[in-house]
């Protein structure tokens, strides 16, 4: 990744106030305890195993449809596709929403712990692209 120019560093921006911020971070993690209230050991979308993600990972046919693409072209192995479900399920619960979308699956929220590369998402959301390898 290239370095980031001062000039962008040192520039105001007015993003989402750190309020704002805590808040909505306070409610998906409320959103996950309640969830796994009943299940012993599970505190967090991070600890869900397989049976937990089929229970809990409610896909939309446009984010099902984005997930199968990135299998077949990117072949995600179990754990990778797992790893893509829970940060999904998270930045869904982040938006409060009850399914995963594909704008949920596609986000870049934790690009050095994301089993999707951004160049690879590209060539997923966009098939015409050149993907590469």
């Amino acid at each position: 990744m290239p370095a980031v120019p001062y000039q962008e560093l040192s520039v105001e921006r007015s993003g989402e106030p750190s309020a704002a911020i805590r808040e909505r971070v306070n409610r998906a993690r409320q959103i996950q305890l309640d969830r796994f209230a009943r299940r012993h050991g599970v505190f967090a979308n991070v600890h869900m195993g397989p049976r937990d993600l089929k229970k809990c990972c409610q896909v939309s046919d446009g984010a099902d449809a984005l997930l199968k693409t990135a299998i077949g072209r990117l072949k995600l192995s179990a754990r990778a596709y797992h790893r893509v479900l829970k940060i999904a399920r998270t930045i869904a619960d982040l938006a409060e929403s009850p399914t995963i979308e594909p704008a949920h699956v596609s986000e870049d929220a934790y690009p050095t712990r994301c089993a999707v590369p951004t160049a690879a998402r590209r060539c997923v959301s966009s098939p015409s692209s050149r993907c590469p390898r």
